[in-house]
């Protein structure tokens, strides 16, 4: 077998390297070039859905990611102010999922614990790094060219290479979409909310007078969220005391909060016009970006990586290529319709001011959840389970 005969996955990030491994499992050689020095271990996505976590218990990582995160069973939107909420139960889908919660992990752990599996596979290899400059291909091969003047060639080339994929601005792909005028803030306290709102839930969405935040638990503290009004001064909103101003806000007390990282990011919504062209694909924030609002992107990148592996498992055993393009008719629209679509109306709810409006929300909502069939369908769809359950291409 020549140095050609594998798949070349771009970036070694939580979507590339679970779709590694599944492919090291399938007995395929399987090349992974990453650009940084490690794994990056910057504040991004901390949210993995019932379906996610089924997947990754086929590939033995579950285990690994409850015992690093935070089992939440519940979630809720409130207003809070005045503490009225609705309050949704995911113990409801337990006759559909194994996993009836969300868990709260940072998606750094998925990469570790992927690249510490794929490590252990004989026909894997990962080079850090590595910075790809251009993708090209004809009929027989793909070729990818690093920065050093390198030439990797592969039968398949996968780009996860996120926002800025190199692997889609290669291909000429449009990334047309939206960018949200607003900046987010995210924040991870070691600081937990508990002792003033005993009632929160693990997952929290709130409305207040001046706009709206989010938290999450997770192990140590919480994640919290929000969007600061004026961002002209952005060392000024990030500054200790602005920081400290803010989460006292949410809960008075006494002494300071202790911080321990805070970073700001901008919201994107775009899909790209399609996963493959030829012997390259996307898959991951390189096909779709959304907003962070329910926590969708990581968990349908990993739902590519399953997609699609599966795809190249039977290519590679001599299907026809034009299986893949299964893939992409199967994986875009849920991008478009459950992830993309879908996230831009969490955000919307949540940016609404108009005081009628929220509560006509919050009122539909709590109907929602006390309606045992209405909630059902809203947390299968909420959850990513309904989006799963299109009929394959």
């Amino acid at each position: 077998m020549s140095a050609a005969d594998r798949v070349a996955v771009v970036g070694a990030g939580p979507v590339g390297l679970v779709l590694a491994l599944l492919l090291a499992r399938a007995r395929i050689p399987v090349l992974v070039v990453e650009q940084g020095e490690a794994l990056p271990t910057d504040l991004r996505a901390s949210t993995f859905h019932p379906p996610t976590l089924e997947m990754l218990d086929g590939l033995g990582l579950a285990a690994g990611m409850l015992e690093l995160g935070e089992r939440t069973p519940t979630w809720q939107i409130r207003m809070h102010e005045t503490g009225e909420k609705a309050l949704f139960d995911l113990s409801v889908l337990s006759g559909d999922t194994r996993y009836p919660f969300r868990l709260q992990c940072e998606q750094a752990n998925l990469a570790r614990l992927a690249l510490e599996a794929l490590r252990r596979e004989p026909c894997a290899e990962v080079r850090f790094s590595t910075r790809i400059v251009r993708a090209t291909q004809d009929d027989d091969r793909a070729e990818l060219e690093t920065e050093a003047g390198e030439r990797i060639a592969a039968r398949w080339v996968v780009g996860c290479d996120g926002a800025r994929s190199i692997v889609r601005r290669a291909l000429d792909i449009a990334f047309d979409g939206t960018t949200y005028p607003e900046t987010i803030v995210l924040v991870v306290t070691t600081t937990d909310f508990r002792e003033s709102f005993p009632d929160w839930s693990g997952v929290n969405y709130a409305w207040t007078r001046d706009g709206n935040f989010a938290t999450l638990r997770q192990r140590p503290g919480r994640r919290v969220s929000y969007y600061p009004q004026d961002v002209s001064d952005m060392d000024a909103v990030l500054s200790g005391a602005n920081i400290e101003a803010f989460l006292q806000s949410i809960a008075p007390r006494p002494a300071p909060y202790a911080v321990d990282r805070v970073a700001p990011y901008r919201v994107h919504q775009r899909v790209a016009a399609t996963y493959r062209v030829g012997r390259m694909l996307l898959a991951g924030d390189a096909a779709h970006l959304n907003s962070p609002t329910g926590g969708m992107g990581l968990n349908s990148g990993v739902h590519d990586a399953f997609n699609l592996a599966g795809k190249l498992a039977r290519v590679w055993a001599g299907a026809d290529a034009a299986l893949l393009d299964a893939y992409v008719a199967e994986r875009r629209p849920v991008a478009i319709e459950h992830v993309v679509q879908q996230s831009d109306r969490n955000r919307s709810r949540m940016k609404e001011r108009d005081p009628e409006r929220r509560r006509a929300i919050l009122a539909d909502l709590q109907a929602t959840a006390a309606d045992p069939a209405r909630c059902r369908a809203f947390l299968l769809r909420s959850s990513m389970i309904e989006g799963l359950s299109r009929p394959a291409a």
